[in-house]
């Protein structure tokens, strides 16, 4: 059975950091990549950041892009994404999920595999 789970939101002052877990199993962790998804109250859900465990290829959001850092410690099957600066607008459930190496990392529908989602709150 294929699990992902992500850990790490709370609620932080603005300027803040926060550090999100994702940690995958049975799957071929090596033979994926994991994504970053935020959806906010009344908004669509919107890519932010992805990595290939294949290749470690990264990729980011602009509205995320020099704030966050996506990595990953594949000895752990463990992906993390580093939020700093964080602004109100960042305020919203942030999902990882998983997908074969080579979709298209902003495109939901082309991950198979979904967390439960972990709430980040920024207050002003």
């Amino acid at each position: 059975e294929v699990q992902v789970v992500e850990s790490g939101g709370g609620l932080v002052q603005a300027g803040g950091s926060l550090r999100l877990s994702c940690a995958a199993s049975g799957l071929p962790f090596d033979d994926y990549a994991i994504g970053w998804f935020r959806q906010a109250p009344g908004k669509e859900r919107e890519g932010v950041s992805c990595i290939s465990l294949v290749d470690e290829s990264t990729y980011y959001s602009d509205s995320v892009k020099g704030r966050f850092t996506i990595s990953s410690d594949n000895a752990k099957n463990t992906v993390y994404l580093q939020m700093i600066s964080l602004k109100p607008e960042d305020t919203a459930v942030y999902y990882c999920a998983a997908a074969p190496h080579g979709r298209n990392w902003y495109d939901y529908s082309d991950y198979d595999y979904w967390g439960q989602g972990t709430q980040v709150t920024v207050s002003s």
